[in-house]
């Protein structure tokens, strides 16, 4: 694999395995190249890793300059920012979660409709718990650990229990005066009968 990642020729990787197979440490180059290949541009001797040595050294000053470490980005500038607008945006988000961009009159309309739609996705919501919880119980139940968790997961799907009662009234009482308020307009709107 380290052969294929270093791109020798195949006459290069023949070369260094009959080194491995008779036992002999590796050479610091590989001489043998083929006449057919045209001969590698010889780097600088900054990127030869095989001429480095195994005992640490330090590198001149000049090594290390001819590398990319030295070289600097241009500075490129950006357009500007008003950070009175950045720091309140900021601090919505940070009190409050979300970025407050959208304007108020949207922000009424949304919450309108979510006051419209809370109680049958409250009703769903509490449905949805009520099934994680048994799924839950049993597979634990499932898993010898039923009688650890029973006692609390009862308590919790009574609780689920009690609130969708406590909506199904109220939803109940809202079809009652809407029924009782059509009926009573469909008497007052009609005095020939």
């Amino acid at each position: 694999a380290m052969m294929e990642e270093s791109k020798l020729t195949r006459f290069q990787r023949r070369y260094l395995m009959d080194f491995v197979k008779r036992g002999h440490t590796l050479p610091l180059r590989c001489h043998p190249i083929p006449s057919k290949e045209p001969a590698p541009a010889p780097s600088p001797p900054v990127c030869q890793l095989s001429r480095l040595s195994a005992k640490p050294h330090l590198r001149p000053a000049k090594v290390c300059q001819a590398g990319d470490a030295y070289a600097r980005e241009k500075f490129k500038p950006r357009a500007r920012r008003d950070l009175e607008k950045e720091k309140q945006r900021l601090q919505n988000i940070l009190a409050t979660g979300k970025d407050a961009v959208e304007h108020k009159v949207k922000q009424t309309r949304v919450q309108t409709k979510e006051e419209e739609i809370a109680e049958p996705d409250r009703f769903e919501e509490l449905v949805n718990e009520v099934q994680e919880r048994k799924k839950f119980l049993a597979e634990m139940e499932a898993l010898g650990q039923g009688k650890k968790y029973q006692r609390i997961i009862l308590t919790e799907i009574s609780q689920k229990m009690r609130e969708m009662e406590i909506i199904d009234k109220k939803r109940s009482e809202e079809m009652r005066e809407v029924m009782t308020k059509d009926i009573r307009g469909g008497n007052k709107s009609d005095p020939h009968d």
